[in-house]
């Protein structure tokens, strides 16, 4: 498990002291976005958990940006990763949760960001070759789509880490081994195929960390054999908590299990680096680092994502995820930038950083924080906005406000007085004004953007919701 280091990673610490370079004129870079799914920020070396052993990604942030306050807009996977590629809010691209199976392949499903300009479709416009390797989860998952050239998936989302099944390029392949190093050998498939001097674009959704916890090799387990797991909150088990994952609460097993598939997933991020520098276009790849959504592992006395909970929750940890973006020569190394970010910020962003522009669409909500990136930052909002199902929320710098349809309880926290959001303070007469504030300023954002009243947040969606189903059925 050996991070990044020798001349490229030397190379870029000695550039901490110079100006921020400009992207050459006559060509753009390559672009490597890396994803995780259900990986809270908290859980990695780089935020604060050493005892979580990610070499590349803790190497990734030293040589480029990493951002301290990076959220996701929904934290469940379809809907944000939807996001992501749209730019617009689940009440606009329709996904308001995880697609089941029967709505993510096969005869019933489709695409559900149809009517919208996936940000890739602009690359591939602009003379991109793309890649698109791990997971899909965003309806026709079987087939390539969005621009992408080259494609390797499971089609649902999830499932087994032994020896499973991909579609890669229309075909169905039965494979053996790890699903998580066979994610990365597509990817480097891809990228052997690669020419001198057209850029490209790779998106690498890995699976892990998300369940089943049924698999990991014993190389990336082993280092966390009699670990303390000291990063996993012991706290009581939340009221609140999904029965479907109640059993890993507290349990050495399941935080085993965790760490040992991110730590396995790391190494693989490194696998794809080490490419990059053999084929010799590392110095001229944008490289990106993120989640889609976040995870509490102990944290709140859940086990689970936003919808480790009935009612479903918004909890700092659902929806805080890791963002680094490291482009040597270009982005600065060494920086923590402290703008509050969310996934539907980086259609612009991304956008915005290769000089590229997309067609208007008043639904698109985000911003370009590229200018952070390039040491020109520009004036920042003081909140953000959040949607998942029945559950809508707004926060500030200091100040989180939650609210969902009349049949379940609303909530506020003083992040400041109260960071781990312990006392749901909503009903205390000192913070009226400020509840009062942060609910109109939700509806009003709401308007503005035409969606519906959260009363009426079914009207948005076709898909088959897992509110319906039995809390059993949620992965």
């Amino acid at each position: 498990m050996s991070p990044m280091t020798g001349n490229a990673l030397t190379r870029r610490a000695f550039l901490a002291a110079t100006a921020v370079a400009p992207i050459p004129a006559a060509t753009r870079p390559n672009v490597v976005m890396f994803m995780t799914d259900d990986h809270g920020a908290w859980a990695t070396g780089a935020y604060g958990c050493p005892e979580i052993l990610t070499p590349n990604i803790d190497a990734l942030a030293v040589g480029g940006a990493k951002f301290s306050r990076a959220f996701a807009c929904t934290p469940v996977c379809s809907p944000s990763r939807t996001t992501y590629l749209t730019g617009t809010i689940p009440s606009h691209h329709g996904v308001q949760d995880w697609l089941v199976p029967e709505d993510s392949f096969g005869p019933t499903s489709r695409n559900w960001y149809a009517g919208f300009t996936p940000y890739s479709e602009i690359l591939k416009r602009n003379g991109y070759k793309l890649g698109m390797c791990g997971k899909w989860h965003m309806g026709n998952d079987d087939k390539a789509q969005a621009g992408f050239d080259y494609w390797a998936t499971i089609p649902g989302g999830g499932g087994t880490y032994k020896d499973p099944t991909f579609v890669v390029n229309g075909e169905t392949r039965p494979t053996k081994g790890y699903k998580t190093d066979l994610v990365t050998d597509f990817a480097l498939d891809f990228l052997s195929e690669q020419k001198a001097g057209e850029p490209f674009y790779l998106l690498v959704p890995f699976y892990a960390p998300h369940t089943p916890y049924d698999y990991q090799p014993e190389e990336y387990r082993k280092p966390y054999d009699g670990g303390k797991f000291s990063c996993f909150p012991r706290t009581p088990m939340n009221p609140w908590q999904n029965r479907g994952l109640a059993g890993n609460h507290n349990n050495a097993k399941s935080m085993q299990a965790y760490s040992a598939l991110i730590t396995g997933m790391d190494r693989n991020v490194g696998r794809v680096l080490k490419k990059l520098e053999e084929m010799g276009v590392r110095g001229n790849t944008l490289v990106i680092f993120t989640a889609d959504q976040g995870w509490n592992a102990g944290h709140h006395g859940v086990w689970g994502k936003g919808n480790g909970t009935v009612p479903f929750n918004m909890y700092e940890e659902s929806l805080r995820v890791p963002l680094i973006w490291n482009h040597p020569g270009v982005i600065r190394p060494g920086q923590t930038l402290d703008p509050m970010v969310s996934s539907y910020d980086y259609f612009p962003t991304i956008l915005d950083y290769l000089g590229l522009n997309a067609p208007p669409d008043k639904r698109r909500v985000g911003r370009s924080y590229a200018g952070f990136l390039k040491g020109k930052p520009p004036q920042w909002r003081d909140r953000l906005y959040f949607e998942y199902e029945y559950v809508r929320g707004v926060r500030t710098q200091n100040l989180k406000y939650v609210e969902r349809t009349k049949n379940y309880p609303s909530e506020f926290f003083d992040l400041e007085a109260d960071p781990g959001e312990t006392r749901n303070a909503i009903d205390d007469p000192k913070h009226a004004k400020q509840v009062a504030a942060l609910k109109a300023d939700l509806k009003s954002f709401f308007e503005k953007t035409g969606a519906p009243p959260i009363e009426e947040w079914r009207s948005t969606t076709k898909q088959q919701l897992t509110v319906d189903l039995p809390i059993q059925a949620k992965p």
